[in-house]
């Protein structure tokens, strides 16, 4: 018995998948964080942005899942892949179809064999009849290729997931960057409204001969940049609501405010082990899936090396009168099988094979590559929530210090002790530290929600349940 003999009684004793099967790779990932938190599972699994205590955010973040447009073509996607999948699987089963045909005809009297003499010429011819094919998949093309197609259906789905968790976490940090803008333009209105009074006492004062022209500049010039920053930052708020729009599904409309930066709340960080990841984060199981679907790719390939075996019938009727063609003496039909596969393709299998072995080989390091971009994301988000806190405690110690010390600067103006420089340089400190002491009490709250993106975890299927979801599931 010959080689191929030999495959082709196996494959059809017991049917046969050729080409490798799937196995996890073996990923060494470190047991532990740069910065070490205790175990908290239970806080990574819940809607970790209603910690913040602001309703106004929990509701647009409802509103994003309900309407953000990514996530509908997201789903849709999904619904794209499931469809594939359907229809690769029903190449198991036979093909069932129909055919139905009249026709009238005129025979040439001159054909072969010729007509004879006086013979009507012109015939009608009724055919109607169901035929069934059936290809078997001896060596697991089809078997693959449903692998790869149901692959790629939870690749999509993952994708879906990750369109969900990006969606909440830029929601978070969109509307966090909003509150702290809307403070900082309330303390750059507020300066400038304080520097506005100054300035017109200073010119009383000058027009009495109480201070000199040189510090009545002085005082229009702190009062012109505290101007300066009101338009600036208007323009940020602006931008920042537009993005938020977007996220919202919306043209246009006011965004509804909630608590103050000031007022928010710090969630918990979640201290899940690094090998968590492996099993929830979006991206990696993607990555992970469409490295199965390369996988199976190969024995599709491969596959088309063995020869395929098809079964064919067909019963119908032919009649020449439509008064006969549901008798039984008009019944036809045919039974067939026939058994094919390649000799010489020059190459063209071999191509193929090559093609899908590269793939696999480039999903893989894609998947490997995942895992070292959460790991180092993760890592970073949970050294820049411990970080930012230091730096927003420092900042917030400075400008108590800088108002002690403006405090006791104009106090020292006011009694003939130091020159207006000296007031104008406390001032425009503490004015530069309340601005910068906002923006690292936002960067704070916005490392946390990097936390809770790097990680993953069960919150993505609560706000999963909100979302969009494949009308084919």
């Amino acid at each position: 018995m010959t080689r191929a003999a030999a495959l082709l009684a196996a494959a059809l004793a017991a049917g046969c998948a050729v080409g490798p099967d799937y196995e996890r790779p073996v990923i060494e990932s470190p047991e532990r964080w740069r910065i070490d938190y205790p175990q908290a599972a239970e806080v990574a699994n819940v809607p970790w942005w209603e910690q913040f205590g602001d309703p106004v955010l929990d509701k647009l973040i409802v509103d994003a899942l309900t309407e953000n447009r990514d996530v509908r073509i997201a789903a849709a996607r999904v619904d794209q892949f499931i469809g594939q999948l359907t229809a690769t699987r029903s190449q198991f089963y036979p093909q069932v179809g129909y055919s139905l045909d009249a026709s009238r005809n005129r025979a040439s009297r001159v054909g072969q064999p010729p007509l004879a003499p006086g013979a009507d010429p012109y015939y009608s011819l009724y055919q109607g009849a169901l035929s069934a094919g059936w290809q078997l998949d001896l060596f697991g093309r089809v078997r693959r290729q449903s692998e790869a197609a149901q692959a790629q259906v939870y690749a999509s789905e993952q994708g879906r997931r990750g369109v969900v968790l990006s969606l909440v976490t830029s929601v978070a940090a969109s509307y966090i960057g909003l509150r702290a803008l809307d403070r900082q333009l309330e303390i750059a209105r507020a300066t400038a409204t304080n520097y506005g009074d100054t300035q017109r006492i200073f010119e009383e004062r000058f027009k009495g001969g109480v201070v000199s022209e040189i510090e009545v500049r002085q005082v229009e010039s702190q009062y012109q940049q505290a101007l300066a920053a009101v338009p600036a930052l208007e323009l940020q708020v602006a931008a920042q609501e537009n993005l938020l729009l977007v996220l919202l599904g919306r043209n246009a409309g006011a965004i509804p405010r909630g608590r103050t930066i000031d007022e928010l709340a710090a969630p918990g960080i979640p201290g899940d082990l690094p090998a968590a990841l492996l099993e929830r984060r979006p991206d990696i199981l993607q990555a992970e899936q469409q490295l199965v679907a390369a996988t199976a790719n190969i024995g599709a390939a491969k596959s088309l090396y063995y020869p395929t075996l098809s079964l064919t019938g067909v019963l119908g009727s032919v009649s020449s009168a439509l008064d006969d063609f549901l008798s039984s003496a008009a019944t036809a039909g045919s039974v067939a099988a026939g058994l094919s596969g390649p000799v010489f393709t020059f190459g063209a299998i071999g191509g193929q094979v090559d093609t899908a072995e590269a793939g696999q080989r480039a999903a893989l390091t894609a998947y490997q590559q995942a895992i070292l971009n959460a790991l180092r994301e993760t890592n970073d988000a949970l050294v820049g929530s411990v970080k930012k806190r230091e730096e927003a405690e420092a900042q917030a110690k400075r400008v108590a210090a800088l108002r002690v010390y403006a405090g006791l600067s104009r106090l020292r103006f006011d009694n003939g002790y130091a020159g207006y420089l000296e007031v104008l340089y406390a001032d425009n400190e503490l004015f530069s530290a309340e601005l910068t002491a906002v923006r690292a009490q936002a960067e704070r709250f916005t490392q946390i929600v990097g936390v809770y993106q790097a990680l993953g975890g069960g919150w993505v299927d609560e706000a999963d349940k909100l979302a969009p979801q494949p009308r084919l599931r």
